[in-house]
């Protein structure tokens, strides 16, 4: 037997302490990408929270430096400074250094946590080059230093608190540049987490302060998530004035559940509903959602009923009907709740669809009879919306039924590729009919499908599902992906699990990747979620010089390149005006080759920005999209104008 065969126990590895968090990052933190790198603050952050949920903090506030690293300070109890006994070291270190060891696992230190696996601020320890630790407790400054999760030195008592000085926190750290692919923090990905977790927590200041260009920003809201729905339907017309609003609580074993809930309708056609619990954003909804959707249904449906509303329409209305337009927020607050995985992205305690099913139905119902105006308003629409929706079942009952959609026959426009394993197919969605036949003469028909898109599609922010439908290129879009679409979309049918948008690097180019972008978030969202949609970053110059070829993005680029590359004196420095101008081969090398290609991964951090972002770019009110491009212009990516 080979020695690469042999397996015995000295091929048993066993990973003591942090070393499994820095030898399988991704297990705690999801990726060492952009993402995980921004987790670590969220982690940090999280912590402070939980005080705030106990009731010992009404402030945090997060700094990034100019070198790099990021501070996290609150003002809470302090973490502990005393010996543990099992471990015989100071709490702060055990804490710092030891996975699971946190004070949240027995309700009584926290009745509320979002960082029940314990696993937090030792994973962001093991994953930092450097950090150190300032407490404010006892009456006293402590301090302790790590390096790769390693102590430095042993917990220091540095000085007394002054007179008037508060406890508090204050954590530091340094990404480790072995572990993430890139350490460079961004602004607005930190702030739109810091402003959620401020709305959902009414009365705590958060502050970010980003050093490096003197950025920034603070949030509080006393108002909370009846303010998180007025800054989300900021740029639409609500139908009503006021946010309906109420909280509640039930006991169960383990505690009590507190429920809260704020909702507006719009005269929107797309809903905008966000679901929490203990502050985590439930991107995959659960229990809660599912008793928020299923009381509302009933409620406005009994009401409906009651005031005659449903006589022109000879059925109940559905769930989708109720929730067009609708903007809501639901935030649960749980003892012990239940998430898939550390990612914590899908509630599952089954009580809690109960809790939030009772509570909405009793202050629903109150609300209808204490506002009739409103929840008339509110049942309008809902009538609309289901009259439209039956409208188009009938008028696409030939056409999408029996030909676009259920079709097993594939778009004419479309070069499909050879494999029919979705892990290995991609489709390109190229811009215009020139470049779509370069793309179909220059790629590798074995793995890659083309399909061209004709011009700009319909902006679906403004229109149902029925007048999206009679649009040919997204008809034709939704039958080779083969999800199918609405009540019939299942992600798990798709046919390709990378899809790349390949468009202009110009004004047109930007505005065609929206529109698709708007369609894939709004109708086939899954896909963006599963990190199957890509945008393709074609160059905008080809430099040649002493049998070298290279491709920038970039004018900047460019000049780089030929001070560094080419001394001053390119041979050929070609200026790509499309992708149609670029001949096939040209295009493989630039755009589609694996080996050479830089793609963009749309991924969607944070769905209710998503859904502002999209109401402001796409919707009908001009006067904030203006802004949002006064404000942002010179920050515009791959556009050359």
């Amino acid at each position: 037997m080979s020695e690469e065969s042999d397996y015995s126990a000295g091929q048993i590895q066993v990973l003591e302490g942090l070393e499994a968090v820095r030898k399988r990052p991704a297990m705690y933190i999801g990726s060492t990408d952009s993402r995980g790198l921004h987790h670590l603050v969220y982690e940090v952050v999280d912590n402070s929270i939980d005080e705030a949920l106990a009731g010992y903090c009404d402030s945090i506030d997060v700094s990034i430096h100019e070198d790099g690293s990021v501070t996290v300070s609150d003002d809470g109890r302090g973490i502990p400074v005393d010996t543990h006994e099992e471990y015989d070291r100071p709490a702060l270190e055990v804490i710092m250094t030891v996975l699971h060891a946190g004070g949240k696992f027995d309700n009584k230190s926290y009745q509320v946590s979002g960082g029940l696996h314990g696993v937090g601020v030792s994973v962001v320890n093991a994953l930092a080059e450097r950090l150190e630790v300032e407490v404010k407790r006892e009456g006293a400054v402590w301090t302790h230093a790590f390096e790769r999760g390693e102590p430095q030195g042993d917990m220091e008592r540095v000085r007394d608190m002054r007179e008037g000085e508060e406890n508090g926190t204050s954590i530091q750290f340094w990404p480790d540049t072995d572990i993430f692919d890139e350490t460079e923090y961004k602004f607005s990905t930190l702030a739109n987490r810091l402003r959620e977790l401020a709305f959902l927590n009414s009365g705590v200041a958060i502050t970010l302060d980003d050093e490096r260009d003197e950025k920034y920003q603070s949030f509080e809201y006393e108002g909370g998530i009846r303010e998180f729905v007025e800054y989300l339907n900021e740029t639409k017309t609500p139908l009503h004035e006021d946010v309906i609003y109420f909280d509640d609580e039930e006991r169960i074993d383990d505690g009590v559940v507190q429920v809260e809930v704020a909702m507006q309708a719009t005269d929107e056609l797309q809903g905008s509903i966000h679901a929490f619990a203990n502050n985590i954003n439930t991107r995959e909804g659960g229990t809660h959602l599912t008793g928020f959707k299923t009381a509302l249904t009933r409620v406005v449906n009994d009401y409906a009923t009651d005031q005659g509303m449903l006589k022109d329409l000879d059925e109940n209305l559905k769930g989708d009907d109720i929730r067009e337009g609708l903007t809501a927020v639901i935030s649960i607050k749980h003892p012990d709740p239940q998430f898939e995985g550390q990612t914590k992205t899908k509630l599952g305690n089954g009580e809690v669809r109960g809790v939030v099913e009772s509570a909405m139905h009793e202050n629903l119902d109150t609300y209808f009879e204490e506002h009739p105006d409103s929840a008339k308003q509110i049942v309008r629409k809902a009538v609309e919306a289901a009259k439209a929706r039956k409208a188009a079942k009938k008028a696409e009952e030939l056409t999408r039924r029996k030909s676009a959609l259920d079709s097993t026959s594939l778009p004419g426009k479309l070069a499909d590729c050879q494999t029919k394993d979705p892990k290995e197919a991609e489709l390109f969605i190229v811009e215009g009919d020139s470049a779509g036949g370069s793309a179909k003469q220059g790629r590798n028909p074995e793995f890659q499908a083309i399909l061209p898109l004709g011009g700009k599609i319909l902006n679906v922010e403004k229109h149902r599902l029925d007048r999206v439908l009679e649009n040919e290129e997204i008809r034709n879009m939704i039958t080779a992906l083969g999800t199918g679409v609405g009540d019939e979309f299942d992600a798990d049918d798709v046919r390709y699990e990378k899809i790349i948008f390949m468009c202009d690097a110009d004004v047109d180019g930007a505005h065609i990747r929206t529109l698709l972008l708007t369609l894939f978030y709004r109708y086939m969202r899954p896909l963006v979620e599963a990190g199957y949609v890509y945008a393709a970053q074609p160059p905008l110059y080809r430099i040649r010089y002493n049998g070298n070829t290279y491709d920038v993005m970039t004018e900047a680029e460019r000049e780089k390149v030929v001070e560094e590359k080419c001394n001053g004196n390119p041979t050929q420095v070609q200026r790509f005006k499309g992708l149609g101008e670029m001949n096939p081969k040209q295009l493989w090398e630039t755009t589609m080759n694996p080996e050479n290609r830089v793609l963009k991964q749309i991924t969607i951090e944070d769905a209710a920005a998503a859904d502002k972002m999209f109401s402001v770019l796409m919707g009908d009110a001009v006067g904030p999209r203006k802004q949002f491009i006064k404000d942002h212009a010179t920050e515009a990516e791959w556009v050359d104008i």
